[in-house]
């Protein structure tokens, strides 16, 4: 069982039951993926640009705005291993959305895909890694099947 808790410290996008719903969709099928069973906890947190950049800032030493930020932990706690933390930008969202004209749900579960990935190790920092975190992301997209 998977229990994701929901933060919402923005006023950018109204969060709603269908997108908490969609988010636990990716989450289940980034674990379906790689064949994880358990208990698990996630957090995921809708923040601002401003929020977002000041978190890369501190955490990455990347004084950019970014669209996702995942902080493992992957640690065990009374039978529940807790993946980590997901932050999402909503204004990143809506952006990306419409520059790759996507739905704002397929933006927003490509990033909670993009992040899980992280939270269960895989990397992008090399072209090898990159690649096997791009074929994992399509996979699991397919079957969530949103293509728009």
């Amino acid at each position: 069982m998977i229990s994701v808790l929901f933060d919402d410290r923005q006023d950018v996008m109204k969060i709603t039951k269908d997108n908490e719903a969609a988010i636990k969709r990716a989450v289940d099928a980034v674990l379906s993926e790689e064949e994880l069973h358990g208990d698990f906890e996630i957090s995921v947190s809708f923040v601002t640009n401003e929020e977002i950049k000041e978190l890369n800032r501190e955490y990455r030493n990347v004084d950019n705005e970014t669209d996702v930020l995942s902080f493992p932990m992957n640690e065990e706690f009374d039978g529940v291993t807790i993946l980590g933390d997901i932050v999402i930008s909503t204004q990143k969202i809506i952006e990306q959305a419409s520059d790759f004209a996507h739905s704002l749900e397929r933006e927003m579960s490509y990033l909670t895909v993009h992040s899980m990935l992280h939270l269960l190790g895989y990397d992008h920092m090399c072209s090898d890694e990159k690649s096997h975190m791009r074929e994992k992301e399509k996979e699991i997209m397919k079957k969530l099947k949103i293509f728009k």
